[in-house]
C-alpha cells in the first residue's frame, strides 16, 4: 500500500486536504450572500472552480446581477479552458475520460501533474489532486453550508477575508518579470477606478478589458519594434 504513495500521490492528497478544507468558508459565505444549501452545493459540484465560485457569490452578495455574477465567474473560470490544452497533451487521456478530466481540470490538478518530470506520475498526481480536491471540497461546501446561518457574520471569523487570501496566494507566485507585475497593476487600478463608479460585478469585467487592451497594445508595439 505503502509503495503506491508515489511522490505525486502525495503531492495530491496533501493538496486535496489542504484546499479541501477551505470549501467550508465557500459553503458558508455562499449562503450568507443569499443562496440556500442546495443551490450552494450544487455550484460547487457544477462549477467547480473555486475562484469562480467565490466570484459569483461576491457579486450576488454584493447586490449584482445574475448576469454579472456569471460574467465574472466565466472569466475567471477560462484559465481552466487553458489547462485543459496543455494537459491533454501532456497527459494524453483516452477520448472515454476527457470529459470527466475536464471537470477535474483546475489549478492544483494542474499545478501536480505538471510538477512531475514522468508521464506515469503525471497521470496520478493529475487524478489524485483533481478527485482530492472534489471530495473533499464538496463535502465541506456542504458542512459550511448547512454551519453558515450558525455562525453569524463571516467576518467574525475571517471568512470574508479567505477569498481574497486566496487570489493574492495564486497571484503572488506568477508576479516574475515586468509584465505580470504591469498586467496586475493595471487590472487592479483599473477595479479601483470603477468600483465607487458602476453595479458590483462590472469592475472585473473592466479591468479584463483594459488589460486586454494593454496587452494588444504591447504586443503590437513589440511587434512593430521587431
Amino acid at each position: 500500500m505503502l509503495s503506491r504513495l508515489t511522490p505525486a500521490v502525495r503531492m495530491g492528497l496533501s493538496i486535496a486536504l489542504a484546499v479541501g478544507v477551505y470549501g467550508i468558508s465557500f459553503g458558508a459565505l455562499s449562503v450568507t450572500a443569499g443562496l440556500n444549501v442546495w443551490q450552494t452545493c450544487a455550484l460547487s459540484a457544477l462549477m467547480f472552480t473555486g475562484g469562480s465560485q467565490f466570484a459569483f457569490i461576491g457579486v450576488i452578495g454584493g447586490g449584482g446581477t445574475g448576469a454579472a455574477a456569471w460574467a465574472a465567474a466565466t472569466l475567471l473560470g477560462v484559465r481552466n479552458g487553458i489547462y485543459g490544452m496543455q494537459l491533454k497533451a501532456l497527459i494524453r487521456p483516452p477520448a472515454k475520460l476527457i470529459p470527466l478530466m475536464a471537470q477535474l481540470t483546475i489549478d492544483e490538478s494542474t499545478a501536480t501533474a505538471t510538477a512531475q518530470e514522468d508521464h506515469d506520475e503525471r497521470v496520478r498526481g493529475f487524478w489524485t489532486a483533481g478527485v482530492g480536491v472534489y471530495v473533499m471540497w464538496n463535502t465541506f461546501t456542504l458542512i459550511g453550508a448547512l454551519a453558515g446561518n450558525a455562525i453569524g457574520d463571516p467576518g467574525q471569523w475571517g471568512l470574508d477575508g479567505a477569498a481574497v487570501a486566496a487570489f493574492l496566494g495564486l497571484l503572488w507566485p506568477r508576479l516574475h518579470g515586468r509584465d505580470p507585475v504591469a498586467i496586475a497593476v493595471i487590472a487592479a487600478a483599473a477595479t479601483l477606478i470603477a468600483l465607487p463608479l458602476v453595479p458590483p460585478g462590472i469592475p472585473v469585467l473592466i479591468a479584463a478589458a483594459v488589460t486586454a487592451a494593454w496587452w494588444a497594445w504591447r504586443r503590437q508595439r513589440t511587434a512593430v519594434a521587431g
